[in-house]
């Protein structure tokens, strides 16, 4: 799928990307005339890309590397900038002038904060005296169950300050959901809040946290639990009884900014522990280094055209990678926009409303966001005039060509909008936006600098307009360090080269264009394979969305007679039902507009569609349940309670 009309072409050839070629042409004395050239040149001298990234990014190092990279047999082996020493905190502390805006943060109830650079230093600096009053050093786990607020930045800073690990999850997990994160990595520090807002709803979280204290202070864990630190977000005055070793974070003291300690790490040391989904048992603990902000902040400058001064809001929680990505914001001396709540709460219009009253030019969501502002008709563009809105950033799930279309129709018809896409394995992207190129419907504009992204075939050979494999070819700095508890990185091998032999495989199902582009087609474990013929689930998704009757589905290829069967469940608008007609409409508009192979066996109509926590489709979980499966991990479902409508379907027997 490719097209040959872009919705948007730059119009000025001014950008930071633009800006960062010049510069490299004449650093290299080569020409790099576009965008092709020198993401092949990028990969190609992949050591003298990163190395002068480094530089034009000013990265604050302690002592110098000894080389870029240390390469080794194995592309997990591979030792990013030996020899450097330096601290995460100070990147992004000192990213801004003192005077500038670092954090602007809206709650649901229409509550605003602001905090300068100066303003978030000292608020570092009180809590780091105070984590070192607890012990907290260099490779403890600090762990945060907060929103997307000022203190989950505060906390992050204050702990890596240190040296520490920073590990979050967001307010509204289960307890076991917490516990299953939390519990495996044995956290010093438990970071959280009384209570967060939700649909105008106050919710209390005390006690959860109760409960997770308890068991983070038991166990094995119990001479390494230092404390509880409760800042109080919604209330001022609530009760300590029940939570093990509580401190309230308004009684911890002020202390000048000058006795911020920065305490020097290597490339190699951990500084983020990040979770999967876990949808098919324990979440893994993917642990991950500084390597990631170099690669953030080349992503937010180059590709997302992010400048000092300038504002960027995503739509996340903090238990979504996005949340740490936009961190790296403040490395450049952006100025963070947080949000914390329903983004539809009291209306659809609550977030436009801020990118325009607050000029924030650059806006991420997710693409089910995306989707349901689309099935609501909802018009930003007769309401908000978003003069300074330049870029739209989009991930968690494909964005199907009528969102693209939905964008530039209803929202702004001259933005730059940038379908993204990597994972939480390597805390940033591989596929993503670009200053310098058109958007094309369907597509993500470029593949990313530095990362060497082919797709492969069966037979493991690079194709060309042709659906395959997502893979990257040579080592990159934002890579894991290791899987927690996974001594011989057996977990973390079988994770992401067991398909391939020294080659990253992704697990994501994917195209490269004839316009240099990409297109995701989803998670390639949840590939069909009707016939032994590999479909991804994209391609029937992107008919389906086209049926006005239809408020979301879910595709899975299930086991049958020695083949596979593909069935879509949908869900049904409001008052809508399911007819013999529309069935028949669905299996003739997918015949048409991809093949015969596409068409389902069995279309089954379901009151809900289940998601992860993070706004994803879990196809797999809907498989296992309909093949009688035990999903192992349930409570990294947003709402699994849906998944109950899929398991006495007589269709599905057989």
């Amino acid at each position: 799928m490719a097209f040959s009309n872009p919705l948007w072409s730059p119009s000025s050839s001014s950008s930071n990307l633009e800006t960062f070629r010049k510069k490299l042409e004449e650093k290299t004395s080569r020409k790099l005339p576009d965008y092709p050239s020198l993401w092949k040149w990028s990969v190609d001298n992949h050591s003298d890309f990163w190395k002068f990234w480094m530089e034009e990014s000013k990265f604050i190092l302690h002592t110098p590397p000894t080389e870029v990279i240390r390469t080794a047999s194995s592309f997990w082996d591979s030792v990013w900038f030996p020899g450097a020493s330096f601290n995460f905190a100070e990147n992004l502390l000192n990213g801004g002038k003192e005077e500038d805006l670092a954090i602007l943060f809206l709650g649901e109830d229409g509550s605003k904060q602001s905090l300068t650079y100066l303003q978030l230093k000292k608020e570092v600096a009180r809590f780091q005296k105070h984590l070192r009053s607890l012990g907290v050093s260099k490779g403890d786990r600090v762990c945060g169950l907060v929103p997307n607020a000022p203190i989950s930045t505060i906390g992050m800073l204050a702990a890596t300050s240190l040296g520490a690990i920073w590990s979050s999850a967001s307010p509204d997990f289960g307890t076991k959901g917490v516990l299953d994160r939390f519990e495996q990595i044995q956290p010093k520090i438990l970071l959280t809040v009384d209570a967060y807002l939700f649909k105008g709803k106050k919710i209390s979280i005390l006690d959860k946290v109760k409960e997770v204290s308890g068991k983070l202070a038991s166990g094995e864990n119990a001479k390494n639990f230092c404390g509880t630190i409760i800042h109080p977000f919604i209330d001022s005055d609530f009760s300590l009884d029940g939570i093990s070793l509580p401190i309230r974070a308004s009684e911890i003291s002020e202390v000048p900014v000058s006795e911020i300690k920065y305490e020097s790490i290597h490339f190699q040391d951990p500084v983020y522990i990040m979770f999967s989904s876990g949808t098919t048992g324990l979440p893994k603990c993917i642990v991950q280094g500084a390597g990631v902000l170099l690669n953030h902040t080349k992503e937010l400058s180059l590709h997302a055209n992010l400048s000092a001064g300038e504002k960027i809001f995503y739509y996340t929680t903090c238990g979504w990678m996005m949340w740490n990505w936009t961190q790296s914001a403040l490395a450049l001396g952006a100025t963070i926009c947080q949000f914390d709540g329903n983004p539809l709460y009291p209306g659809w219009e609550v977030l436009w409303k801020w990118a325009d009253e607050d000029q924030i030019p650059v806006f991420g969501t997710s693409a089910k966001y995306i989707s349901v502002l689309e099935s609501e008709q909802a018009k930003p563009k007769d309401l908000f005039s978003l003069k300074n809105l330049k870029v739209i950033l989009s991930t968690g799930s494909p964005l199907f060509p009528s969102g693209f279309r939905y964008v530039y129709e209803n929202i702004k018809s001259d933005v730059q909008l940038s379908s993204i896409s990597g994972g939480t394995d390597l805390n940033g992207c591989f596929a993503l936006g670009n200053p310098t190129l058109p958007v094309y419907e369907g597509e993500l504009q470029s593949r990313g600098l530095g990362m060497n992204v082919k797709v492969y075939n069966e037979e493991g050979k690079p194709v060309e307009q042709e659906k395959g494999e997502l893979v990257c070819e040579s080592p990159f700095p934002s890579m894991p360090l290791f899987f927690w508890n996974d001594p011989d990185k057996s977990k973390y091998i079988s994770a992401y080269f067991s398909r391939f032999t020294n080659i990253w495989c992704h697990g994501d199902f994917a195209e490269i264009t004839k316009n240099d582009g990409m297109i995701i087609y989803g998670r390639s474990d949840a590939t069909l394979n009707p016939g032994g013929v590999r479909i991804g689930t994209s391609d029937i998704y992107s008919v389906v969305e086209t049926f006005p009757e239809v408020a979301d589905s879910v595709i899975i290829g299930q086991e049958w007679k020695e083949d596979v069967r593909i069935v879509l469940f949908v869900k049904m608008k409001e008052g809508v039902s399911l007819t013999d007609e529309l069935r028949s409409s669905l299996k003739e508009k997918i015949k048409n507009q991809t093949s015969p192979r596409h068409v389902p066996s069995l279309v089954l109509s379901v009151p809900d569609i289940p998601y992860t926590v993070n706004g994803k489709k879990v196809e797999i979980a809907v498989k296992q349940t309909v093949q009688g499966e035990t999903v192992k991990n349930q409570n990294a479902l947003a709402n699994p309670e849906a998944l109950e409508a899929f398991r006495n379907f007589s269709e599905l027997k057989g």
